[in-house]
């Protein structure tokens, strides 16, 4: 007998009759004579439904009320497919965040999971229950709901995995694995049957949607293989799991893009020590990630600050940065909200010179302007017009090999 955990998305659960067939689907892998923990999303569109009624109320809403409201869309969830379990004769318990208990810290929307309980779960289990358990949130100490950021389900998926120790933990989604770049943009991308916890953690970070990226830290932190399938089909999706020597010879392993970031030049500031950090410490500190930094020197002693944030912490991002420009004496503050990242990522770009110059040239031979750079042991991303995405991402996919055989390490 396994353990197994699976994970249904939004669109996986979008209707009563889609939330049938995930039973269906449990009730295979359970009949198999394993134990099943079913995490579940919120139904396509609610989560959204439910950010755009607050919205409405105010542009900036209370943190701790925001997570009390964004969180109800799984229990809806989780109830349903729990009567549906039910109905279909089998045991089943359904189980909030809060009363398993995944405590979190007190970061709302953006909350990290401390400790999860396994005491409650594992008495249900050996009494041949199916737990069904709604994802994306927690409870902190002080008993507030906390939520775990758009794609936690993922996270708390793949972390009941670890602290259950799971056989398996197996990620449901509308796509029938990860691919070489997005499908929808390149109509030969290829699905990846196998790849590394660091290399989709760069693709997830990067833009990928498949996989959000702290459930892929906690797979690598724990050693969880996890499988990345289609609810609407059987077939064999892909394997995120430790590198081997077979990985590490593929050159360039997947191409991804991100379009949800935008721009915010700090124009003419003071080149002097303790700058970046008098710009960055309240971004820090409001809980807005910095993702590329790119700092300009002139021989006046005055410097040009660039860094992206996303779109969603765009607005607030922009209101504090102009308050710290102003404090700083910096001569203007500019933005761009018409930008794109495009990233490749492999393993083999640890031990292979000229990927970077390759990617460089052919983005220049179709006219395509790089903005900002940042790289990595495997991967490197750009900063370029958004209206060049899908260009850049056809030719660079085509480039690197990866719509026919993958370009390997000689």
């Amino acid at each position: 007998m396994a353990l197994v955990v699976q994970k249904y998305g939004g669109t996986s659960v979008g209707s009563v009759e889609r939330i049938r067939n995930v039973a269906k689907r449990v009730v295979e892998t359970y009949d198999a004579g394993n134990d099943v923990i079913v995490v579940v999303s919120a139904m396509s569109g609610a989560t959204n439904k439910l950010v755009a009624l607050a919205n409405e109320i105010c542009e900036f809403p209370d943190s701790r009320e925001y997570d009390v409201l964004v969180a109800s869309g799984e229990q809806v969830t989780i109830a349903l497919l729990a009567m549906c379990l039910k109905s279909m004769g089998y045991k089943a318990k359904s189980y909030l965040g809060s009363q398993i208990p995944i405590v979190t810290d007190d970061c709302y929307s953006k909350a990290r999971i401390e400790k999860i309980s396994d005491k409650k779960v594992k008495a249900d289990l050996n009494d041949r229950n199916i737990i069904v358990v709604a994802g994306f949130q927690g409870v902190d100490k002080s008993g507030n709901i906390t939520t775990l950021g758009r794609g936690g389900s993922d996270t708390s998926a793949v972390a009941i995995a670890a602290a259950l120790k799971a056989d398996v933990c197996e990620i449901f989604t509308d796509v029938d694995g990860v691919y070489t770049t997005d499908p929808n943009i390149c109509d030969n991308a290829r699905k990846i049957e196998k790849i590394s916890y660091d290399e989709m953690l760069e693709l997830a970070s990067l833009g990928a949607k498949v996989l959000q990226i702290r459930s892929v830290q906690f797979a690598k932190k724990y050693n969880v293989d996890v499988h990345v399938r289609s609810s609407f089909n059987d077939t064999t999706g892909t394997l995120v799991t430790k590198e081997d020597k077979e990985m590490e010879s593929i050159l360039v392993s997947g191409i991804t893009y991100a379009k949800d970031e935008a721009k915010i030049a700090v124009m003419r500031v003071p080149d002097k020590p303790g700058i970046a950090a008098k710009l960055l410490s309240p971004l820090s500190d409001a809980n807005i990630s910095v993702d590329m930094i790119v700092q300009n020197a002139s021989e006046d002693g005055y410097t040009d600050f660039t860094f992206t944030v996303t779109k969603a912490d765009f607005k607030k991002a922009l209101m504090i940065t102009k308050k710290v420009a102003g404090d700083i004496h910096a001569k203007d503050v500019q933005t761009d909200e018409s930008i794109s990242k495009v990233s490749i990522v492999g393993l083999g770009m640890r031990t292979h010179a000229g990927v970077a110059t390759k990617m460089f040239q052919i983005l220049a031979g179709e006219g395509i302007n790089i903005q900002m750079i940042s790289t990595s042991e495997i991967k490197i991303s750009v900063v370029i017009d958004a209206k060049y995405t899908e260009l850049a991402v056809r030719v660079l996919h085509e480039a690197f090999g990866l719509s026919g055989r993958d370009v390997r390490v000689d």
